[in-house]
């Protein structure tokens, strides 16, 4: 597998562009010249310098600076969603898949129900009453789309339940919870590494988002979706404001996405 990575152009680009920014959050401190949230109205819209490699925003912050840690804030929320959403989807979704019958109907059931909604109208309403800040945000996002993921991991368990090794193991023996852990799981790891490796960039644009509409982090908050919320005011004047989070969004979520599509086609080179 780390040989075909290796060998596969998409995927080593990408992997390239997620351990840049993987790199930049861990080392923020040392990357940012000034404190990110250090408001000095004497440089209200400085231009760039030595001090401001890319000037200041309205408040006179380093936009560099924010923008470094804004690496932090995007990968710091995003991936614990996922790993969350990753929980909670392979445990149900197993589950309901291996065990089918009432536990395959009943979630059926809460499943349409989920998906009856756009997730965007879930975490808007969730979030309006719960309030802002990180550990709402996540709450909202982990209960408006683990239905989502679940979905996948029973249609692949439903795949590989049914086939003859499977069958074999029940017959030698094996217990439902060592044939899950032992047999099932390990075999659909590889496409569920590619679902959730995609899926990252797609919760990493959701929470951009929120913050973009005001729901997500708090105002004034060193995040690249709140940086363009509170650079869409200056659009016209000062557009950079926009430009940079935006450009930093826009290669994250290339990264992640450019690495998953790559590991599809290794995986199952048979689809391209």
């Amino acid at each position: 597998m780390l040989k075909k990575i290796y060998k596969n152009k998409q995927a080593m680009v990408g992997l390239i562009m997620i351990f840049i920014v993987l790199f930049i959050a861990v080392f923020a401190p040392i990357i940012a010249i000034n404190d990110p949230e250090e408001i000095n109205p004497m440089n209200k819209f400085v231009k760039t310098s030595p001090h401001y490699p890319l000037g200041a925003d309205q408040l006179g912050r380093c936009v560099f600076s924010r923008l470094v840690y804004g690496a932090r804030y995007s990968l710091g929320i995003s991936i614990p969603t996922l790993f969350i959403l990753a929980l909670i989807s392979i445990s149900i979704g197993t589950i309901s898949a291996y065990l089918g019958g009432r536990f395959d109907d009943i979630f059926s059931i809460i499943s349409d129900i989920f998906m009856a909604f756009p997730p965007l109208i879930v975490v808007l309403s969730l979030v309006g009453a719960l309030g802002q800040g990180i550990r709402n945000i996540v709450a909202a996002v982990v209960f408006s789309m683990w239905v989502w993921f679940a979905k996948i991991v029973r249609s692949f368990v439903l795949m590989e339940k049914n086939k003859e090794y499977i069958i074999a193991s029940k017959i030698a023996g094996c217990s439902d919870y060592k044939i899950i852990m032992s047999h099932i799981i390990p075999n659909i790891l590889p496409s569920l590494i590619v679902c959730f490796s995609t899926g990252i960039a797609g919760l990493m644009l959701m929470i951009s988002g929120f913050s973009f509409l005001g729901l997500g982090i708090e105002a004034g908050a060193a995040e690249w979706g709140s940086m363009l919320s509170s650079g869409r005011a200056y659009l016209y004047s000062h557009p950079s404001l926009i430009v940079y989070p935006g450009i930093c969004i826009l290669f994250t979520a290339a990264g992640f996405n450019l690495f998953g599509e790559a590991l599809r086609d290794i995986i199952s080179p048979k689809e391209v």
